[in-house]
């Protein structure tokens, strides 16, 4: 998880979705995620429930997360959400945090990742970040949409409920499709 806070409540439901279908869960933290009140909620309270939901402590360093690739701790990395900060790190091989680093660790030893992107950027300064990832091996992504085109124009959130079709479809090996979701469109009556 990385620091779209307000998407947290939908990741959690779908970490839940994700546990009761019989995954297995390795929960990975970012620094900031794990450790920024918000107006969303307490880091506190997330970390919480997450680690109560997976039954494990989370990975909330660079160390704690160098060996999920070599002792092939996951079948598939899941980040979700992925900021626009995540998604321009990954694009341009910057491992400065635990979850760029647990990416990273993942693809060394090639494994899938599953990138599902929340960001107020995507249409803007994210979009060429975004185009990158899309081109690397072993990357993947949730289906995604403008969540307000109106009001925040560049602003892309991937489908979350989605994500478990997503999660099967790169453990597949292939790209859930249509990758490109019409924007939802609001009544105006």
């Amino acid at each position: 998880m990385c620091g779209s806070f307000c998407t947290f409540d939908k990741a959690i439901q779908q970490m839940r979705i994700l546990r009761d279908a019989g995954y297995e869960i390795v929960p990975v933290m970012s620094e900031t995620a794990c450790s920024t009140d918000t107006r969303f909620g307490r880091a506190s309270d997330f970390l919480w429930e997450i680690e109560d939901i997976t039954g494990r402590p989370a990975i909330q360093t660079i160390t704690g997360a160098e060996p999920i690739g070599p002792k092939k701790m996951v079948d598939l990395m899941v980040v979700a959400p992925c900021t626009g900060n995540t998604l321009a790190k990954l694009a341009n091989g910057i491992t400065d945090t635990c979850v760029t680093m647990a990416v990273k660790s993942n693809l060394r030893v090639q494994r899938p990742v599953l990138l599902h992107i929340a960001t107020n950027d995507a249409l803007a300064a994210s979009a060429q970040n975004i185009g990158h990832l899309l081109n690397v091996k072993h990357i993947y992504f949730t289906p995604f949409r403008q969540d307000d085109s109106e009001k925040k124009p560049s602003s892309v959130v991937a489908d979350f409920s989605l994500l478990p079709k997503a999660v099967e479809a790169a453990l597949d090996g292939r790209q859930l499709q249509p990758i490109l979701l019409a924007p939802l469109l609001k009544d105006k009556t």
